[in-house]
């Protein structure tokens, strides 16, 4: 690796953008809808909170929240509700074996989630899911990862409020220094091939900012080895930034010792191999969801999701990049996105 993305690349501060009517239409039609009862704005009326902290006793970036007696019962009883819609059929039958055992609000970064730990008193397990305000270019990425990862994942919006289930996994900067360097050759090359897609996934569908913290690895054990999965948890860079290299996560200083893992691991026309599987697997999931998709990007091509600065310079690098002359037509970042997906199922299906 020669070269990597320097953080004036990456914008300050993302803005918000806005549910447009044909989004609100698209998410009804797919039940990611929901008439949820509590909002991003209800849990920022806290009355008090402490610092967060791990469990080496460092700050957390998060805080706990602590709510008026009055209120409590209330946000309590509507978080339990959301749960349930989230992750049952939303019937309230299991809410007395439920209890919020903290909401913990995040002081870093653009979006300030607010995250709610769940606890089963049956059987004292717990599971966390997250209240956000509803962004939609955040939506598209979300909504993508679903579509063409070989990941599911469940989200609900409601106005301007948005739920994400947790991806459970280990983040990837304290894999990177806790686990990495242990593993042995055999998972580091399969961690390696993981990488190598994960990237390719990313570039494709334009997810950006896969700074290390912002993925998760996924450890499974078999019954004779350890393998690995990566996961995105951040989609706020969903087609959003002008420069090619943000959706690439191997040009981020932050995931060196990935890219040099890749290289120790893999020879180039390994490397080559597993790019055109990933560029297949995503054909052949564009094919199984064809209407799915289609919708979903003709509510992008009709949104405002970045700056004509950021827009033109994307074009230019990816017409430089693919030689793709349908990058030049392109009015805005879903006609971009449609464009590199439709390149990659033009070019790639016949391998499937």
């Amino acid at each position: 690796m020669n070269e990597i993305v320097e953080d004036k690349l990456l914008s300050k501060k993302k803005p918000v953008f806005p549910v447009n009517e044909k989004l609100t239409t698209y998410l009804k039609k797919y039940r990611r809808d929901s008439r949820i009862t509590v909002s991003y704005d209800d849990l920022l009326r806290f009355q008090g909170a402490v610092t967060v902290y791990d469990k080496d006793d460092e700050d957390t970036l998060w805080i706990r929240c602590y709510y008026p007696d009055h209120e409590r019962e209330n946000i309590d009883r509507d978080l339990k509700h959301i749960y349930d819609v989230l992750h049952s059929d939303g019937r309230d039958q299991s809410l007395e074996f439920l209890t919020v055992d903290a909401v913990d609000y995040c002081t870093f970064g653009n979006t300030k989630p607010f995250r709610i730990k769940i606890r089963n008193v049956l059987n004292d397990g717990h599971t966390y899911f997250y209240v956000k305000r509803a962004d939609s270019s955040r939506i598209y990425g979300l909504e993508l990862e679903h579509l063409l990862s070989p990941h599911r994942i469940n989200f609900l919006v409601n106005g301007d409020t948005l739920i994400e289930e947790h991806i459970a996994g280990i983040p990837g900067d304290e894999f990177i220094e806790d686990y990495l360097e242990a593993c042995s050759r055999q998972e580091r090359t399969q961690i390696a091939k993981e990488f190598v897609k994960f990237n390719e996934r990313c570039l494709i569908r334009l997810l950006g900012d896969m700074r290390a913290y912002n993925y998760v690895i996924i450890p499974t054990h078999d019954f004779d080895r350890v393998s690995y999965a990566i996961r995105a948890i951040d989609f706020d860079q969903q087609s959003y930034e002008g420069r090619l290299k943000v959706y690439r996560p191997q040009f981020f200083k932050e995931n060196v010792p990935m890219v040099l893992n890749v290289a120790d691991c893999l020879k180039n026309e390994s490397i080559e191999q597993y790019k055109k599987e990933e560029r297949a697997l995503i054909a052949k999931r564009l094919i199984n969801t064809q209407s799915r998709y289609k919708a979903l990007l003709k509510c992008m091509r009709t949104d405002n999701l970045t700056s004509h600065e950021k827009l033109r310079t994307l074009k230019r690098e990816l017409l430089d990049f693919t030689g793709d002359i349908k990058f030049k037509n392109c009015r805005n970042m879903g006609g971009v996105l449609n464009a590199a997906l439709e390149f990659v199922k033009r070019n790639y299906s016949n391998e499937i």
